[in-house]
């Protein structure tokens, strides 16, 4: 049930009317027409801009159209009031049984209330992390994880079919990297000193890897050349990384559906065929790019490359493919893999990067442009930086990564529930101040504890009902007599709890679950504010003395705020919780 979108079709279908009876001209395109909260809540439950966008296809005036409009809908029972504003907007106000029958409904619906088939269905990838297999997550990949998780739940709940996906980058030099990074442990394993030279990893999670190592081959590679033992310890310190970034990810909470190697790309004719798709559109072609910005001459030196046409579909510039010695680039594998996706039958893409790779985007759109033929959008959304702070003051980076605080660090100092929701406390292109002890302090300043106290709250209700005597499931409390709930702090609840459907849909449309974290919030301000206000008016109270119809109307609306965060919490990957401790 999505309250907005039911008052929408009343207008549209006052309008349809009004052309019938020649008050409006036939044929106008309703597509523009919007039902929405209005900016000041004083204006009004709902407001339409209706006569606004008609007005000039009628050739009419805006006031005239919405005087109409507002007599046609006043004569609904759920409009309470239609006024005109300004030169023609529509600002409603709807009937409390309006609000009161809502709460019934969200009883009814249960979990179903707020999810939507807006997704129709539609096939959509979501790629995030894809961290480099060369160490323990660190908490720029938390955040990334937490993000594209959440953009993945909440497009699962509004109607989509949501693959997730990990990219693991291990066909570059980083994994050769690894690998000898790994062999020094080997020898350390062995009772050897080793000294690890820049450009190596030198963190104490591959401690235990060099160990493994031993144990499976024994001395098999000691002193014997790089040739010799080079693949088989990729192969191996890779695998192992993998299996520490899958278990830092489930700590998390996050598991993902596909685990898709770069690796897989080579030498087997797949980046051949992505570039030879570019290359039948007339897209690729030979040539020697301008210099860079802010390069001279002297600093420049002009070379034939292999180059996508990037230009036509968007980008800044073309990009080379293959350098002049006929290695490919680093994109030329994104390409390749991006082509896979497409070829999979995915409606959307939806890349999710850190900041520093900001400079991908236009590249990376350009070529799912191309190679879709414009089918298939990529959206691709970035998470800003983390800073780490505990009580005020920059946090210590981790002995045991050796250059960084890692996903596990930040997941075993809060848990991760209070680790996802604060992540999820700005906006993904926004920097994120991550303070430890401001986290789990129990306070209103804490979005994760205030939401969790809301639902804590309607579950000691729930159990007082019980020992009380007075019947509140969920099947009760929806047909019980909801006209009890009269006051303006519970209409005000219900009233929050009708924007969720709606929200949803947004949300997922704009790809940005932080919303949902905000909505939350503000649906758990409403109901603190009035549970608070029972403290001084103990008619506000959830529980009537002797009164149970009234007792259960006041529970239903109680339970309908905790059917909803949980909903919410739930699309954040978060539990909620029954009982603070």
């Amino acid at each position: 049930m999505n309250l907005f979108t039911d008052l929408r079709a009343l207008v549209i279908d006052s309008l349809t009317a009004m052309a019938a009876e020649g008050t409006l001209p036939a044929g106008l395109d309703h597509a523009a027409v919007t039902v929405e909260p209005p900016r000041d809540p004083a204006h009004g439950d709902m407001a339409t801009n209706a006569a606004m966008v008609l007005a000039k296809p009628a050739g009419l005036k805006p006031r005239d159209i919405a005087e109409a409009l507002a007599a046609r809908l006043t004569a609904d029972p759920r409009v309470a009031l239609a006024e005109v504003a300004g030169p023609g907007f529509l600002n409603l106000r709807l009937a409390p049984a309006v609000w009161q029958g809502l709460v019934g409904r969200v009883l009814a619906e249960g979990a179903g209330f707020g999810r939507s088939g807006m997704g129709q269905g539609a096939r959509v990838n979501v790629e995030y992390v894809s961290a480099n297999p060369t160490g323990p997550l660190h908490v720029g990949h938390t955040r990334g994880a937490v993000f594209g998780d959440a953009l993945a739940n909440l497009l699962a709940y509004s109607g989509h079919q949501v693959t997730r996906e990990y990219y693991i980058n291990d066909g570059g030099a980083q994994v050769d990297v690894l690998a000898r990074s790994v062999y020094l442990r080997y020898l350390e394993a062995h009772g050897q000193e080793v000294a690890f030279e820049d450009g190596t990893y030198p963190g104490d999670y591959l401690i235990e890897v060099g160990q493994a190592l031993k144990d499976k081959v024994g001395d098999a590679y000691l002193g014997q050349p790089e040739d010799v033992w080079l693949t088989e310890v990729r192969d191996f310190a890779t695998d192992r990384m993998m299996d520490l970034i899958r278990a830092d990810l489930a700590a998390l909470g996050v598991a993902m559906d596909v685990f898709f190697s770069e690796k897989s790309l080579y030498g087997t004719g797949r980046i051949e065929a992505a570039i030879e798709a570019l290359k039948a559109r007339g897209l690729i072609y030979v040539g020697v790019l301008e210099p860079p910005k802010g390069k001279t001459p002297e600093d420049w030196e002009p070379r034939e490359q292999t180059l996508f046409r990037s230009t036509e579909h968007g980008d800044d510039v073309d990009r080379p493919i293959m350098k002049s010695d006929g290695a490919w680039t680093y994109f030329a594998p994104d390409i390749a893999y991006h082509f896979d996706k497409i070829s999979r039958g995915f409606d959307a893409l939806i890349d999710v990067f850190g900041a520093d790779h900001g400079g991908y985007v236009k590249r990376m759109k350009a070529a799912v442009s191309a190679l879709s033929d414009g089918r298939v959008p990529l959206d691709i959304k970035l998470t800003q930086l983390v800073k780490l702070y505990q009580n005020g003051e920059p946090f210590k980076m981790s002995k045991r990564a050796g250059t960084f605080v890692t996903l596990r660090d930040v997941v075993d100092q809060v848990g991760p529930d209070v680790t996802r929701f604060h992540m999820l406390t700005r906006k993904n292109d926004a920097p994120l101040d991550f303070d430890f002890a401001k986290v789990l302090e129990q306070s209103k300043d804490n979005p994760v504890f205030y939401v969790q106290y809301a639902n804590a709250r309607v579950c000691s209700v729930l159990r007082k009902a019980a020992e009380a005597g007075i019947a509140s499931d969920d099947a009760t409390l929806a047909a019980a007599d909801l006209t009890k709930l009269g006051h303006e702090a519970e209409i005000a609840v219900a009233k929050k709890l009708a924007e969720w459907p709606r929200l949803v849909e947004i949300a997922a449309r704009t790809h940005e679950p932080h919303r949902v974290a905000f909505y939350l919030y503000e649906l758990a301000s409403e109901f603190h504010a009035l549970w608070n206000r029972g403290n001084d008016l103990p008619a506000l109270r959830f529980l009537q003395e002797g009164d149970a119809a009234t007792s259960q109307a006041k529970i239903a609306l109680a339970r309908a705020v905790s059917v909803v965060i949980s909903a919410g919490l739930g699309i954040l990957g978060v539990t909620p919780v029954e009982e603070m401790r």
